[in-house]
């Protein structure tokens, strides 16, 4: 049907480790909370049923894997739009609760909230779009409403004034401190009964059995007040719960936590009604502004006798709360609800069509070599164009060069057909040859048109491309002779590899270094420098981390992703599980900081290069960071297998297609092409060398991976 007037619902049950229910007829199938691959069949069978939107509840606990992030496996399959209702919303999450909350609302078309903080913090703290986010209060039941006495008959508690708690029992509901009150409480008003309504938390019943609760009866005993303490020890359904709410005279919430953003008992008590005494946990906070409750601070058992106390004796201004309590709770019945969740529904089914609809434009694109041919001449590859003209004024470096010959290495791995490739690659090779510098130990980098080097020694991240290319060379050339001489410079390269100290020059190194231990395996020097520069990129990781920063360094700069991908390259190749663990976790915080409003890739742009400990600035971004990042990826895929990173490479591919904050296409239309960068103004409408390869590597990559798929990709 449709969800602009109705609403055909297919339930799904979490189920967790050991259980076995019987959910009945509505529940059309089950997830077990720790079997990965049931997420990704439960999808699967949402695809084929054609729904429309797919309603997530989520809460921590509830999905298996670190912090729920099994349920990222369904999202990653799902087709449909999203809408996730978050049931707790952390405002100091770890940071695997922050990076999977955080890819669930990438995913997320729209994410319903209980509360404005809720909004807030997912706003600040998880980068949210506010239009993204809805507030919805916890939905309640629409009773008409009734005096209390009307109600206690039915439980025996005629002639007695009664206070509620409900909930499933546990240490952290607070409930020692109301106890601890009633000697005040009954003092001041005699016929108190302080209800207590819930079974025993299965989990603590697991660990404790019924010890707690009679540990409370006897805090009871002990104070004096066990007459006036009443355990219902049982679970309640809808219906008795509400007729419990209603024979209460007070309802209590004494919660220890504040970062409580919802409590469905407390809008249940509001919507029949109920003159409340609560902590100022956030939801409480909120509901029970304007005269409709009283706040007391956590443990206070003086202020909870006072409250409670006030209200009892003073009838008259009890009922006055009440009524105020049931003319809010109408805001929040359930009717309300289902039509705000329906509206929401709605938006995101519409939103998603329209995603989908560009998405549509996003597909694999053969390689094509035609505009790297045109910035090439028998001496290297020109850094700099005009539009798509070449800019001579700027001359040659040994990063393009260098990459221009590790591209067309990849090209023919990945099939694509290249046009004058063995005389290119030699003319390639020849450049980084000439580059290499004896007498310093290092490649130059910069060469005139003329021909002219500019310095005797460039940047050492040129030192370590070089060593990069080196590498796959090595380890990928189908030309003996081609190998040969990437391996006779190799040894004279490596061993003078001192005191590098740039990380991303470790991360080139690391993959060039990788390729010659496959294409050299009796070289004991190029496995004990790999190792130490692991080890050194590895510390650095470990030195720079802290809590919502996994990362490398204190910024973010350039080719950021380059650093993950050597380090998962590195942990595979010297079996080091610690440092390809902390690759990966690199590798999803960078993922989840690069990430729009809308779900997009975002890169960090140039503007983000100094400044330690913030959000990535959002322009001037850059081709070589997608690119990097779909390299990364893929790397992680192939360590893993996990498919959550081949939805990753797809994502950062896309952004040359238009899937990116702008919406602006990088890739010109020939497909050979593609733009500088993308800053707040627009395109840099010119093609430089790099950005041009940045592309083609991208093709490449992303093709290996359809290959791997075992799919033939579709060609734009």
């Amino acid at each position: 049907a449709s969800i602009e007037h109705d609403a055909d619902c297919i339930v799904i049950a979490m189920q967790e480790l050991g259980a076995a229910h019987d959910y009945g007829a509505a529940v059309t199938r089950v997830i077990r909370q720790n079997v990965s691959e049931d997420y990704v069949a439960a999808a699967q069978v949402l695809n084929e049923s054609g729904v429309d939107v797919v309603s997530i509840q989520h809460e921590f606990g509830i999905f298996g894997g670190d912090a729920g992030e099994y349920l990222l496996h369904l999202l990653n399959v799902l087709k449909c739009a999203v809408v996730t209702t978050l049931h707790t919303v952390l405002k100091t999450p770890n940071e695997d609760q922050c990076r999977v909350l955080s890819a669930i609302a990438r995913r997320s078309e729209r994410i319903i909230v209980m509360s404005e903080l809720g909004r807030a913090i997912l706003i600040e703290r998880y980068h949210a779009d506010p239009a993204q986010v809805v507030v919805i209060p916890h939905g309640a039941p629409d009773r008409p409403y009734v005096a209390p006495d009307a109600a206690k008959a039915a439980f025996g508690f005629e002639n007695r004034e009664v206070l509620l708690t409900f909930g499933l029992l546990s240490p952290n509901k607070g409930i020692e401190s109301v106890i601890r009150a009633l000697p005040e409480i009954t003092r001041a008003c005699p016929r108190a009964l302080y209800v207590i309504l819930g079974a025993t938390h299965p989990h603590q019943r697991l660990r404790d059995g019924e010890n707690y609760r009679e540990r409370l009866k006897i805090l009871a005993n002990d104070l004096g007040v066990g007459a006036h303490v009443a355990f219902v020890d049982k679970y309640v359904d809808q219906d008795e719960l509400l007729d419990y709410l209603t024979s209460a005279d007070v309802y209590i919430t004494p919660y220890l936590n504040q970062a409580q953003i919802t409590s469905g008992t407390l809008s249940y008590a509001v919507a029949l009604g109920k003159p409340v005494v609560s902590t100022p946990y956030w939801h409480a906070e909120e509901l029970l502004a304007d005269g409709i409750g009283k706040l007391v601070s956590f443990n206070d058992t003086v202020a909870m006798a006072e409250a409670v106390s006030r209200l009892l004796v003073d009838r008259g201004g009890r009922e006055h709360m009440a009524r105020r309590a049931y003319a809010r709770g109408r805001e929040t019945i359930w009717a309300r609800s289902a039509a705000s969740y329906l509206a929401a529904f709605h938006d995101a089914a519409r939103e998603h069509a329209l995603r989908a609809g560009q998405r549509l434009t996003t597909r694999v694109a053969e390689p094509d070599f035609s505009a790297v041919e045109r910035m090439s001449d028998d001496c290297g590859i020109l850094q700099h164009a005009k539009r798509s003209v070449p800019d001579r004024a700027h001359g040659y470096c040994i990063d393009d060069t260098a990459r221009a010959l590790i591209l067309l290495l990849r090209g023919v791995r990945a099939g694509a057909r290249v046009t004058n490739g063995a005389r290119r690659m030699e003319s390639y090779a020849a450049f980084v040859e000439h580059a290499w510098n004896p007498d310093v130990g290092r490649f130059r980098n910069f060469m005139s048109y003329d021909r002219q080097w500019l310095e005797e020694r460039g940047s050492e991240d040129s030192t370590g491309r070089a060593v990069w290319c080196l590498g796959e060379v090595a380890s990928l050339s189908t030309d003996a002779q081609l190998q040969l001489w990437a391996l006779d410079l190799a040894a004279r390269v490596v061993p003078v590899l001192h005191d590098v100290q740039s990380l991303r020059t470790l991360a080139f190194c690391i993959l060039g270094l990788n390729g010659l231990v496959k294409a050299d395996q009796k070289n004991e020097l190029y496995s004990r420098t790999l190792n130490h520069f692991a080890r050194s990129l590895h510390s650095a990781l470990v030195d720079a981390r802290k809590l919502g920063w996994t990362w490398f360094e204190p910024t973010l700069s350039y080719d950021n992703a380059r650093l993950s991908e050597a380090l998962i390259v590195a942990g595979k190749a010297i079996g080091d599980q610690a440092m390809r663990a902390d690759a990966l976790d690199a590798l999803r915080w960078l993922a989840a900081v690069s990430t729009g409003a809308r779900g997009e890739f975002m890169p960090a742009g140039n503007s983000s290069f100094h400044s330690p400990y913030v959000t990535p600035a959002r322009f001037d971004q850059q081709p070589i960071e997608a690119t990097a990042m779909v390299d990364a990826c893929a790397a992680a895929l192939l360590e893993t297998g996990d498919q959550l990173w081949r939805s990753e490479a797809e994502r950062a591919y896309a952004w040359f297609f238009g899937n990116n904050v702008a919406g602006a296409t990088l890739r010109t239309p020939d497909g050979a092409g593609c733009h500088d960068g993308l800053g707040a103004d627009g395109l840099n409408y010119n093609q430089g060398a790099e950005s041009l390869l940045a592309l083609q590597f991208a093709n490449c990559a992303i093709k290996m991976l359809a290959k791997s798929a075992k799919r033939a990709p579709p060609v734009v």
